[in-house]
């Protein structure tokens, strides 16, 4: 933890100035984790309002060694965004959409903008930005960039590390690098920008980012449907990659006790099937004309049927009813919350062909290990990427349940390394998985990590104990 002086704070207060201040009853909420996992302690939380702010501060923190804790939106799962000691500094204020150009498909905007406003504010102009989350009404651009986050479109439009052009980014040492180029091809050496994509505030802070559009799709159908296995998903899932030619953009599994417990907690959301199953799978396409997806929808789902690879099913017949289906899948992280239980949050990938034998082996070790504890299982199976999630048994000691949870997430990692998966898909590191990150990496990698980590902060002030 920090020793920061009175002083010292009392001197970046007034560098900052009165309205980067972020105090009382706004700075509380800034300091735990959403669900309360962490509870972090910050001498100051501080706001700036533009980049040239953060510089500033960086560099005063860079002079007297003062650690600097980045927080977007505070929606991260696992505790990178908690300050321990340390000052915090909020992107928040950071909110402006720099520009928009349509015809080269580019959006700029600052680090503070939320998911959501990217993607309003380019449909406002005709075109799309596909990253979508459960968290997207309050997660932030530079919270995103830094976790690398995922969602469920990277089927067809890739992770945030393939919609970003260009970075701004402050240095520990208080420099501003403008990477902010808007060029597809950019063959000049090191490719920067992935340093701090996916970095967790490690390497700097990112303050604003080039991202890449695309034309708005004219027609979707949505689907929801019925399995007989999560083997069947993957049947599934090639065949409709295959018969659709690009235009599948979302492929969303979900347990039947995941989809139970939604609706549990959630009992204004209609029932998608009368239908019981064990998975049930969430399929979107996606079209540049209309009438082009009816005829492929039916005729894939026919020939699927057919093939046992489905149950039952039915297609959105509006945009309404594919609001309602996406609403449940969105619930599943809110549901989890509401339960009385503590949630034991695994965000794992594996090669798509092994996540049935991945859930098959981790049900059984988590059955195993504690009788009766309810996994609730569902993610983006178009890239392997699985939210495993474990509440405790019914009726349990909730106490008990939370003093296991490191070794619960041990079990379930090591089934996801004999499946040669990795034990954070989108989520990051953070605090939750630090001291496991070196035993599931080869010591060349940590290694090289380190190196990068100490050319550019060799005094550990960027996010301290966080990832490494």
């Amino acid at each position: 933890m920090a020793d920061i002086s009175p002083s010292t704070v009392a001197d970046l207060k007034h560098l900052a100035g009165e309205k980067a201040v972020v105090d009382g009853t706004d700075a509380a909420p800034l300091l735990t984790e959403w669900r309360g996992r962490w509870k972090g302690k910050a001498p100051l939380v501080l706001a700036p309002g533009s980049a040239d702010e953060v510089a500033a501060i960086m560099a005063f923190c860079h002079a007297n060694r003062v650690p600097v804790v980045p927080q977007g939106g505070n929606t991260g799962l696992v505790g990178g965004q908690v300050p321990q000691g340390d000052v915090l500094l909020s992107t928040t204020r950071l909110s402006a959409i720099r520009d928009v150009d349509p015809e080269g498909f580019t959006l700029s905007a600052e680090a503070g903008v939320p998911l959501q406003t990217l993607q309003e504010t380019a449909a406002a102009h005709g075109r799309l930005f596909p990253l979508s989350i459960g968290s997207e009404g309050s997660c932030r651009l530079g919270g995103i960039l830094s976790t690398n986050a995922g969602g469920v479109h990277v089927i067809r439009y890739g992770n945030m590390r393939d919609l970003v052009l260009g970075i701004e980014v402050v240095l520990p040492d208080g420099r501003l690098w403008s990477g902010m180029n808007r060029l597809r091809k950019n063959n000049t050496g090191y490719d920067l920008k992935h340093l701090f994509i996916g970095g967790e505030g490690t390497l700097g802070i990112v303050t604003a980012a080039v991202l890449r559009l695309f034309p708005q799709p004219v027609d979707r159908a949505t689907a929801f449907l019925a399995l007989p296995s999560p083997a069947a998903a993957v049947d599934l899932l090639s065949f409709a990659q295959e018969r659709s030619g690009g235009a599948l953009s979302a492929f969303e599994l979900m347990t039947d006790r995941t989809v139970d417990l939604i609706l549990h907690h959630f009992p204004d959301l209609p029932r998608p099937l009368d239908t019981t199953a064990p998975a049930y799978v969430l399929l979107e396409f996606e079209a540049g004309r209309k009438g082009e997806l009816t005829t492929l929808v039916h005729s894939l789902l026919s020939d699927a049927l057919e093939r046992s690879w489905i149950i039952d099913g039915t297609v959105a017949q509006n945009t309404r009813q594919a609001e309602g289906l996406w609403s449940l899948r969105h619930r599943a992280s809110e549901a989890m919350k509401k339960d009385p239980s503590f949630c034991v949050k695994c965000d794992i990938s594996v090669p798509i062909r092994a996540v049935p034998p991945f859930l098959e082996a981790a049900d059984r070790a988590v059955d195993q290990a504690v009788p009766g504890a309810r996994v609730i299982a569902f993610g983006h199976m178009g890239d392997g990427n699985i939210h495993y999630d474990i509440l405790g048994p019914e009726g349990g000691d909730d106490k008990v349940w939370r003093a296991r949870a490191g070794e619960i997430e041990h079990l379930v990692h090591d089934v996801v390394a004999a499946h040669e998966g990795s034990i954070s898909a989108e989520h990051g590191i953070g605090l939750l998985k630090r001291e496991e990150l070196p035993t599931r990496k080869p010591d060349t990698e940590i290694d090289l990590m380190r190196t990068i980590k100490a050319a550019l902060d060799p005094h550990g002030l960027m996010n301290p104990g966080k990832l490494l």
